[in-house]
């Protein structure tokens, strides 16, 4: 196999907070230790033997034996720009081979999920699964939280569609609501994990375009300090993220971020910008995480 690409970063930034009022009652750490995928950017099509690819990365995950999976969105390829019969032909594909995983799935939407927001699909905004309503008919909430032995879980929608043919990564209105009223319920010592489909926090545009390049509201959350501002009393552990297809680990002010590569990599063509096919497997014990990234050994037919 070729190389896997690792970027890291770190940073150490030191803050001191203090706390007041009265707080939500207290969730306790099991201090079993758990493991979970986080799976990102799959693109499942039934063209580049992506069937294939996805079926021997589920296989991969099946034998590791997690106790829950989290995909990172992008899990077709596509709904923006296709006619409506391409997309849903696309939704019951994945629908069908996820059943494959033995464990319970948790899905993040990413951008490619969003049905026919591009003009060459020449969609009709009135259709009943127009935009973000074909991941929530189909896969359910785009945003919810669930907990697993004491750790809470938030799955976010950062996908806002620009009403000109495009999208950027951005968090609603509704959704900050919604943030702000599941925090007022949970204990500020509880470990949390973010899941995003666009990053919150990435150095790609540094390492491969230029050292002060700014990052473009596309490929990261143009909102995301005003999100991470209303975790700031709160125990966020781990931002999980996808989009970019390349594996990046980032440690700020207590925080990882982690861009969890791809399951297909350059789009089912081969490594990307050096990451290999693959997705994350985190093990979880107490009030810690590690991870490691997994190659699953798919490779493209010279």
């Amino acid at each position: 196999m070729n190389r896997i690409f690792y970027s890291f970063i770190f940073l150490a930034i030191s803050g001191c907070f203090s706390l007041t009022g009265c707080r939500p009652k207290t969730q306790t750490v099991t201090g079993d230790s758990f493991t979970f995928v986080f799976m990102t950017d799959i693109h499942l099509q039934p063209e580049s033997r992506a069937v294939e690819g996805f079926r021997q990365a589920m296989d991969s995950v099946n034998k590791l034996r997690p106790d829950f999976v989290i995909t990172g969105g992008d899990l077709i390829m596509d709904a923006l720009g296709q006619s409506y019969g391409r997309a849903d032909s696309l939704y019951q594909l994945y629908q069908q081979e996820s059943k494959h995983l033995q464990m319970p799935v948790y899905n993040t939407m990413g951008n490619h999920e969003i049905y026919g927001i591009y003009t060459e699909s020449n969609a009709d905004p009135n259709h009943p699964e127009y935009g973000e309503q074909m991941f929530e008919k189909r896969l359910g909430k785009s945003y919810y939280a669930f907990e697993h032995k004491g750790w809470k879980f938030m799955v976010l929608n950062s996908i806002e569609d620009t009403h000109k043919s495009g999208y950027i990564g951005l968090l609603d209105a509704p959704q900050l609501e919604w943030i702000k009223t599941e925090l007022a319920t949970t204990d500020t010592s509880q470990p949390l994990v973010i899941a995003t489909h666009i990053p919150f926090v990435s150095a790609y545009m540094q390492k491969f375009e230029g050292s002060t390049l700014a990052s473009d509201s596309s490929l990261v959350v143009a909102n995301s300090k005003q999100v991470l501002d209303l975790f700031a009393h709160h125990n966020l552990k781990l931002v999980l993220q996808g989009h970019l297809h390349i594996l990046e680990s980032i440690y700020i002010d207590g925080i990882t971020f982690i861009t969890g590569g791809a399951v297909c990599a350059r789009w089912w063509a081969g490594p990307y910008l050096g990451t290999e096919e693959g997705f994350l497997k985190l093990t979880v014990k107490g009030d810690n995480f590690d991870w490691k990234y997994v190659d699953y050994g798919w490779e493209v037919n010279e």
